[in-house]
């Protein structure tokens, strides 16, 4: 099994934990009971899906990752108001932004968004 991002381990262990829970649902709406389909679900919606291709693979998670910031922007969450520039940079060192010592924080904010 290739080596899974952060983003997608993240969006994996979010789809088990609605499973376990009971919360998890397909598309017609009717609650997944069997585990296989949860596993299923999740590499799909972490675009780790060895069934589909590598560019079907990078929009499934860049949509399923679009549709939690929209989901965590109407809970009121997510908010980067309380990050420090020093926090900001960190992470953008992190992901190897260029040109990161240069930027402002709301310039951290705007690069680490866009990647």
């Amino acid at each position: 099994m290739a080596q899974q991002s952060r983003e997608q381990k993240e969006t994996v262990e979010r789809v088990m934990h609605e499973f376990k829970h009971g919360d998890l649902e397909t598309g017609q709406g009717r609650k997944v009971k069997d585990s296989k389909q949860a596993i299923a679900i999740a590499l799909r919606e972490a675009g780790a899906s060895r069934n589909a291709s590598k560019q079907k693979n990078r929009e499934a998670l860049k949509r399923t990752k679009r549709r939690e910031r929209s989901d965590a922007a109407e809970a009121g969450e997510g908010s980067d108001e309380g990050e420090s520039r020093a926090a900001l940079y960190a992470e953008a060192r992190r992901r190897n932004i260029p040109g990161r010592s240069k930027m402002s924080k709301d310039d951290l904010k705007q690069a680490l968004h866009r990647s």
